[in-house]
């Protein structure tokens, strides 16, 4: 038990010996307790920070399909985009064999990509009859984890509801090859 012991006796004065009286007890076994009853509450109330994720969504793991079935996507409705290396990207409007426009080099950013981006959205839905634009992203061997969040966080920026991540064609290999930014 907690307990406050206070020093009553007068010590030093003359030759006289006094009794010691005992000072007032104070029991603080209750406060101690309130302390940790308040801590408790104080911790299972408040909400702690929770981690910023990105919903994707991920095929059916069921579903088996061939490797190397092609996206099909309306020409007048896709943008691909193909993460090269030196944190570079390569897109296209259409597709890869008879672009509509592209390939074109872009970087990351205001002025890069997320431009491109921003006008696509905007104009698609005025060629495809008010159906919104499709995003293909499409990593390569030579692109980086970054590159790939830096793309994610630019279709989160501008607002693209329909983006997908697929697997590199050959053909689009080319394209990196020719734009110069697939170091191998």
């Amino acid at each position: 038990m907690a307990e406050l012991n206070q020093d009553s006796g007068k010590g030093g004065k003359g030759g006289k010996v006094r009794s010691k009286k005992n000072g007032g007890k104070v029991d603080l076994t209750a406060m101690v307790d309130l302390a940790f009853l308040l801590i408790t509450f104080f911790m299972l109330t408040t909400s702690l920070n929770k981690p910023q994720a990105m919903d994707v969504a991920m095929p059916d793991k069921n579903k088996v399909k061939d490797e190397q079935s092609e996206v099909l996507t309306a020409d007048n409705r896709s943008v691909t985009v193909l993460l090269g290396s030196d944190n570079k990207v390569s897109w296209y409007y259409g597709q890869v064999k008879a672009p509509i426009e592209g390939p074109t080099v872009a970087g990351f950013g205001a002025d890069g990509i997320r431009k491109v981006l921003i006008e696509k959205k905007a104009y698609v839905p005025r060629v495809a009859g008010g159906k919104d634009v499709i995003v293909i992203i499409r990593p390569s061997n030579m692109s980086t984890q970054k590159d790939l969040v830096d793309i994610l966080d630019e279709m989160k920026i501008v607002d693209i509801k329909r983006y997908m991540i697929a697997k590199i064609s050959p053909e689009e290999i080319d394209v990196l090859k020719r734009d110069n930014i697939y170091n191998d």
